[in-house]
């Protein structure tokens, strides 16, 4: 698997036509039509089940939304059992294992992507991790969503590749696009970067803010901190106590497994 692995989307190539999306929910074993919207939500919008999407913008625009997998993410930073992961080559993933539910991960993500599993009766938070096990395993060279595109949209190499190709693009043809690669600093550089024709601002924060070029692990505890407590308190509290549940039941299981197992040998 190569180092830094980065997406480069073109959004004047997206036709909109979700192959991606496909692409992504099979590999990934995800269901084909997935939850209804939650209140609140937009069916392009991303969920659980859905990671990741096709946002329809006026004048036939389309831009793909997924995780940016930051150089610093911020969700890894405020997760308190480490669940969040960064990895060494550069994909953010999660253990769902470990995952207590407390939902910081969304809070702190300045993009909006990971999702709750709400109509689970065993929820967690999920989100695209850059098809990092077939990547790594060598079962794929490229995700999937990249590799079901049918325009190139979306293409794929490192990160040093994609920048080159992103300013090249912008070189080439200057009157195009916004002369902005998306990603490249803000909240301290992602791994999915973006050129567009039109501002791309409204895929951070949910309110068209521009995100600063700051990294956010040193401010998100900071900011949770301010959190009023029955916003997440709750959260973790049912998280924790689902997780000594679930290992108290875990070891008992396994006792009874060894119980078992020897009297077997015994009776033998």
């Amino acid at each position: 698997m190569i180092e830094n692995p980065c997406i480069l989307t073109d959004v004047t190539k997206c036709i909109g036509c979700e192959q991606c999306v496909v692409a992504c929910k099979k590999i990934n074993d995800l269901p084909a039509n997935g939850a209804p919207p939650r209140p609140g939500s937009t069916p392009d919008g991303l969920s659980a089940d859905r990671w990741t999407t096709v946002i329809r913008k006026p004048d036939n625009h389309f831009v793909r939304k997924q995780c940016r997998h930051c150089l610093e993410p911020a969700c890894v930073s405020v997760c308190p059992v480490g669940a969040m992961q960064k990895t060494p080559e550069g994909p953010v993933i999660y253990d769902k294992k470990i995952c207590l539910g407390c939902r910081y991960c969304m809070m702190a993500c300045p993009y909006g992507i990971p999702h709750y599993e709400w109509d689970s009766p065993n929820p967690s938070v999920r989100k695209c991790i850059l098809c990092y096990p077939s990547l790594k395993a060598g079962k794929i060279d490229k995700p999937a969503c990249v590799a079901a595109c049918p325009t190139q949209a979306t293409i794929f190499g490192t990160r040093d590749e994609m920048l080159a190709e992103a300013r090249k693009r912008l070189r080439a043809e200057p009157s195009k696009y916004v002369q902005k690669v998306w990603g490249e600093n803000q909240v301290g550089g992602t791994s999915v970067l973006y050129v567009s024709d039109i501002s791309l601002d409204f895929l951070a924060w949910g309110d068209g803010r521009e995100l600063s070029d700051k990294p956010l692990p040193p401010l998100t505890w900071a900011v949770l901190k301010a959190v009023p407590f029955e916003f997440v308190g709750m959260g973790v509290i049912m998280g924790s106590l689902y997780w000594i549940i679930e290992r108290r039941r875990k070891l008992m299981d396994e006792k009874a497994a060894a119980c078992t197992s020897g009297e077997d040998n015994h009776g033998q």
